[in-house]
């Protein structure tokens, strides 16, 4: 029979059963969240320079996003910075930085082979950082076409697809260079600090406008 009394028993016991198992697992979680907590035996005997190899093994990505608007022909200028980063194994490449309102019309990658290979595609990014070296001409033509094809695999663009882009500018890529330096002899700049607000606008007609570049 179930008296007052056994009831206010069996509650009591009920009670220090539930702090019992309370206490325990409090216990449980804090010296899980210590050993948590301590650094493992590696990782307290890693050297600085050991965690440096470490850190330089992690891939750099791009960086900034593709951010681009265009004339009214298929002619495009960034509307943010974009870089690539030399990955580790690479450092004898400098980082590219291109500057906002870089105009580009991807001849870098020689007109032939749009029709296949459509010059905004995945590999874009990099054509664009590659459009930018071919312009500045700061390194060598094949230092550029270097860093397109590491970009490519930044990207993770198909093989067969990133070898035949690179086959390209190697094989067809001197004249775009060329007439690039002969552009730039003439006095033509790549780089807005205006961009136009009609969608009608024409390159051609946009960059003979004053104050409209650096």
């Amino acid at each position: 029979m179930l008296t007052r009394r056994n009831a206010l028993r069996w509650a009591v016991g009920a009670m220090a059963s539930l702090v019992t198992d309370m206490e325990s697992i409090t216990r449980e979680t804090l010296l899980g969240t210590a050993h948590a907590q301590e650094p493992s035996k590696s990782a307290q005997g890693m050297t600085m320079e050991a965690w440096m190899k470490d850190w330089m093994n992690v891939s750099k990505a791009p960086g900034g996003m593709l951010k681009i608007s265009r004339f009214r022909e298929p002619i495009y200028f960034l509307t943010a910075p974009i870089s690539w980063t030399p990955n580790p194994g690479q450092e004898h490449y400098e980082a590219v930085t291109v500057p906002k309102g870089f105009v580009t019309d991807f001849a870098s990658i020689p007109q032939i082979f749009w029709s296949v290979l459509r010059p905004d595609g995945e590999y874009a990014y990099a054509a664009v950082v590659h459009d930018y070296l071919y312009w500045d001409q700061a390194r060598p033509r094949e230092e550029a076409d270097n860093i397109l094809k590491m970009a490519m695999e930044d990207f993770e663009v198909e093989t067969v697809t990133a070898g035949t882009i690179y086959r390209a500018v190697r094989v067809g890529g001197q004249g775009a260079w060329n007439d690039n330096a002969e552009k730039k002899a003439e006095g033509e700049k790549r780089v807005l600090t205006r961009f136009p607000q009609d969608p009608r606008t024409k390159w051609e007609d946009w960059k003979q406008r004053p104050g409209v570049f650096d």
